[in-house]
């Protein structure tokens, strides 16, 4: 198919009018596969390789060629700042087109809704969460509204494909194809996806059609790469430990260019080496937490004060008020800017913040993906991607052992970036779960939006649903008979149900509309200017820290959840609450093997290089490739399983609750999913012959629960029967599986994981 002679006319002249000399890989075979089959489809290329192009023109054709009688495409976004961003460079077209572009999201004026309610049509843009209101207080108008929708696009799938908030947006398409009768094509774009079978089988589960995943050749990939170790007080690595004489290759990014200026003598040097390297350039610093960004961000510009020079870092992260976010964005924007800015998460996605030239991340991401999408910020316009690693750790105690002396880091990075590439692998989606969080939140909703339904008919519509696949009508039996115990729902005297009076209170909560875990968060304030929000607010007098400065708290306002403050100067903490990481099985592998492996990696400067040859010369030295379990001294032992989070948590589990007492294990203590100490009356071989023993047996992986425990995992496990709970924690959290399989390794020749 010639792809381009099928675009509309307005879409050709717009390609024309662009200056583009001919059509990218991906956007022809995504033109093949949207214009050619009646499939859905999966695109999957790398950023800035024209994704958003390769979908929706041929998506403005054919809705510029048969225009919808309702809102034509339906475009999901994990993002509110992404969808704000989107079509900005389409806007021209779209509206040649005559195809409107409408925003929804708690962001957006209620004018603009109204609009798009008198005339639906065109592309609506959306969150989960806003469908999620949409279905449930709009119900009836989501026939007139969608009543012709053609095609549904997911953005930014990967994010999607790891917790609840993914299996949500598959819930709510469902559930708007039964209310409107129609069957929409839904197309799903991502620039790092492991497993696009997987993905594809996700993305078509209920729909009756399959995924056409357009095999396109990518460019050769341009890589900037630097990993630098630091040490936050002297001496460095390379200082105290070069290594043997070999010389350190040089780096692709030539990070020894000389800055303009350098930061203070008693700087810490890992942000030192980040405030020199970012002079003059336009950067992004990403970090894995709120805290570690606003100690980046306070700290870098106290080195701007300290030496005189204008503040050049902004911030950006999901607690700054929307004004804080609005204006990083837009100070990036300037193509002439030479500022960097702080951020978590917010800024890996697709947000356009023009063109970057350097990307540093603070420690390790906790995924390949991650990685991948963070470096993928950069590299725009032919330029290579570029990122540079800024590792930093805390000298370990003279007489420190392991696994204190492990640069767990660096060994993270070092995976992360070999996994991609030698096999080209990132995270796949996680299957096999048990949402019952999600069945409570999907019932609910459903009973909100719908009204009086007798159970059979509840369970017709909620149960099929897609992702709920796993869980039986027993099941789904247990949880309305506790939900009618507990007030969730209440039986009409016609025998119906509807949402009772404590579920009232759970619905009609804004936060209800989100699936994913929130802290009670309370909006801080300095005069009239919002600043953002923070959890566990400090008592008056006492400092806290957001937006990248240090503020005093005035008063605290409880009922109406309000922090007032005055700034001043100085760095401290901050803390957002916590915020799990979920690592991969494969990542912490490819840590294990790292270990005996002797050559050296091109991106490792020479700190770095230091440190990771002498962590395996100590490693070597006590066998730690080949001998998990590692004596300390006396009875105390320390045990390496490189698993990842859940399984990890399974073999943690597993040693407390079924080879204990045989062991006589005492002291147990965890650091997930690294290492686990212990005290042990049992020799190495007999810890091996125990566990291989006791994972034989037939156990039930509820079996891993402790007595009476009942771990709330999920956002709305609370309102759940305690045996659904625990079956949905033990059976859809915990890896069993992959505990075993690592367990028949233990105590044999394992160092080709």
């Amino acid at each position: 198919m010639d792809v381009f002679s099928r675009y509309a006319p307005l879409v050709q002249d717009y390609i024309y009018r662009s200056g583009w000399q001919n059509l990218r890989g991906i956007q022809v075979a995504a033109g093949e596969a949207i214009f050619g089959t009646d499939d859905n489809v999966l695109l999957s290329a790398s950023t800035a390789s024209g994704k958003t192009e390769a979908a929706f023109f041929p998506i403005i054709t054919l809705l510029s060629e048969h225009p919808p009688a309702s809102v034509g495409c339906l475009y999901i976004a994990p993002l509110k700042a992404l969808i704000n961003d989107q079509f900005l460079r389409l806007n021209d077209l779209l509206d040649e087109a005559e195809i409107p572009v409408w925003h929804w999201h708690g962001d957006v004026s209620d004018s603009h809704k109204r609009k798009l309610m008198k005339h639906p049509s065109g592309i609506l843009q959306i969150t989960p969460e806003s469908l999620e209101a949409m279905l449930i207080r709009r119900h009836g108008e989501i026939g007139r509204l969608f009543g012709d929708l053609r095609f549904i696009v997911i953005d930014e799938i990967h994010s999607f494909l790891r917790g609840d908030r993914g299996m949500q947006v598959f819930c709510l398409i469902q559930r708007l194809e039964r209310l409107t009768g129609v069957h929409p094509r839904r197309i799903g774009l991502s620039a790092t996806i492991g497993e696009p079978a997987a993905v594809g089988r996700l993305l078509s589960a209920g729909t009756g059609r399959k995924t056409v995943i357009p095999q396109a050749k990518a460019p050769g990939m341009r890589w900037r790469l630097s990993a630098e170790h630091f040490y936050k007080t002297p001496p460095q690595a390379a200082e105290a430990d070069p290594v043997d004489g070999t010389p350190v290759p040089p780096v692709q990014a030539d990070p020894a260019e000389a800055p303009d200026d350098t930061a203070p003598a008693s700087a810490d040097p890992g942000y030192a080496y980040i405030f020199e390297h970012t002079k003059g350039k336009k950067c992004l610093v990403f970090s894995n937490s709120r805290e570690e960004c606003e100690e980046a961000t306070s700290t870098l510009r106290g080195y701007c004060e300290a030496q005189h020079e204008p503040d050049r870092f902004l911030i950006h992260h999901g607690n700054l008020s929307v004004a804080y976010r609005d204006s990083a964005e837009m100070a990036m924007k300037d193509e002439d800017t030479a500022l960097t800015t702080c951020t978590t998460a917010t800024l890996e996605l697709g947000i356009d913040i023009g063109k970057l030239e350097r990307a540093f991340q603070l420690g390790a991401p906790w995924t390949v993906s991650g990685f991948l999408q963070r470096m993928g910020r950069t590299g725009r316009r032919g330029d290579p991607e570029e990122m540079w690693f800024v590792l930093r750790e805390e000298h370990a105690e003279a007489r420190a052992v392991l696994p204190e002396t492990v640069p767990w880091e660096l060994l993270q990075c070092i995976s992360l970036v070999q996994l991609y590439l030698e096999d080209r692998w990132v995270e796949p989606p996680r299957e096999g779960r048990l949402p019952f969080s999600l069945l409570y939140h999907q019932t609910m909703s459903t009973l909100a939006s719908l009204g009086e339904m007798s159970p059979a008919e509840l369970a017709s519509r909620v149960l099929t649903l897609a992702p709920f696949g796993n869980i039986g009508s027993e099941d789904y039996r247990l949880l309305l008979e506790h939900l009618l115990e507990t007030d969730q729902i209440q039986r009409t005297e016609n025998g119906g149900l509807i949402v009772g009076l404590a579920g009232e209170r759970v619905v009609n909560n804004f936060k209800f509309f989100a699936v994913f875990q929130e802290n009670e968060e309370y909006t801080v304030r300095c005069d009239s200017q919002e600043l953002g929000t923070i959890v566990k607010p400090p008592p008056v007098g006492d400092k806290i820290a957001i937006a990248g400065r240090v503020w005093v708290v005035e008063e605290i306002d409880l009922q109406r959840r309000e922090v007032y403050c005055y700034p001043v100067k100085g760095t401290i903490p901050a803390y957002f609450g916590d915020v799990p990481g979920d690592i991969h099985t494969r990542i912490l592998e490819r840590m294990h093997r790292l270990i005996s492996q002797k050559e050296p990696y091109p991106y490792l400067r020479a700190n770095a290089a230091a440190r990771l040859a002498g962590f395996r010369r100590d490693a070597a030295h006590i066998g730690l490739a080949d001998h998990p379990l590692v004596c300390l001294g006396g009875s105390m032992y320390c045990l390496f399983p490189w698993l990842g989070s859940y399984a990890f948590l399974a073999l943690e589990r597993f040693l407390r609750l079924k080879c204990a007492k045989r062991l006589k294990l005492r002291g147990f203590n965890a650091a997930r999913p690294f290492f686990m100490q212990f005290s042990m009356e049992a020799t190495e071989e007999e810890f091996y012959q125990v566990l291989r023993e006791e994972a034989a047996k037939d156990f039930s992986p509820e079996e891993l629960l402790f007595p009476k425990e009942v771990p709330v995992f999920d956002k709305y496990d609370e309102y759940l029967p305690e045996a659904l709970v625990r079956r949905g924690f033990a059976c859809g959290v915990l890896d069993v599986e992959g505990m075993k399989a690592r367990i028949r390794q233990m105590g044999s020749v394992w160092n080709g994981l």
